[in-house]
């Protein structure tokens, strides 16, 4: 327990150690992801595999970041500081080797048109159909995955997966600010480049996209349902 009593000794210098910790790595997690969990007085760390490969320096940054928001704390450490910029950078290194046809087309869309081709194209994936989470970034692997709501969408309509490529893409380029043990995505720098985009009241029409997604998904359920109901009835 050598990297957590360090971060622990490093962050809470004038707190006496009464916990419990634990620290595992698994194969589960995607690229770079960790979580804590706490029970009580213990503690448990779980770091993705990779982690192993890295310095200890980062690794007790990244416990500390972990500690921070168990226990509130404020203040940043040197390695604090090494994690941070470990993950806004480790994109660079990450293997690139998933990607779609539809969401590359999209994805070439949006960066010829906003960032004039200079994007090196992330791992394009497809997750699960959400209505809520439309798309993510991963930093970790570097990763853009996609609600399946957008597959096979129509070319009238593509404008709404460009719009959240786009999202993403931006996360990919601004990174995260740090302030104590809070991290922020959406900045006002963030918000003001998502400005840019060239479609009228998008949010407003992407909300109704997805509205309307939502009912067809609803009304295509029930009418399973009926007809399976009704073949029930016939075979009894």
């Amino acid at each position: 327990m050598g990297l957590v009593e360090s971060a622990y000794n490093e962050l809470l210098p004038d707190t006496v150690h009464e916990f419990t910790c634990t620290l595992s790595y698994s194969a589960k997690f995607s690229a770079y992801n960790a979580n804590v969990k706490q029970r009580g007085k213990h503690i448990h760390f779980n770091l993705s595999a990779q982690w192993k490969e890295v310095s200890e320096e980062i690794q007790i940054g990244l416990i500390q970041s972990l500690l921070a928001k168990i226990f509130k704390v404020k203040t940043s450490t040197t390695c604090m500081d090494l994690y941070h910029l470990f993950l806004k950078n480790v994109h660079i290194s990450v293997a690139k080797d998933k990607t779609d046809p539809e969401l590359e087309t999209s994805f070439n869309r949006v960066n010829e048109k906003y960032f004039l081709g200079l994007i090196d194209q992330p791992n394009l994936t497809w997750g699960s159909e959400s209505f809520r989470k439309l798309g993510s970034y991963s930093y970790g692997n570097d990763t853009i995955t996609m609600s399946t709501i957008f597959q096979n969408i129509s070319p009238e309509e593509e404008y709404f997966l460009d719009y959240v490529m786009y999202h993403e893409l931006l996360h990919k380029i601004h990174k995260f600010d740090v302030k104590g043990n809070k991290s922020y995505y959406h900045t006002k720098i963030f918000r003001n480049a998502e400005a840019q985009f060239d479609e009228k009241d998008i949010e407003q029409k992407l909300g109704q996209f997805v509205r309307k997604k939502k009912r067809h998904q609803f009304f295509g359920k029930f009418f399973l349902a009926c007809t399976y109901s009704i073949s029930l009835y016939l075979l009894s």
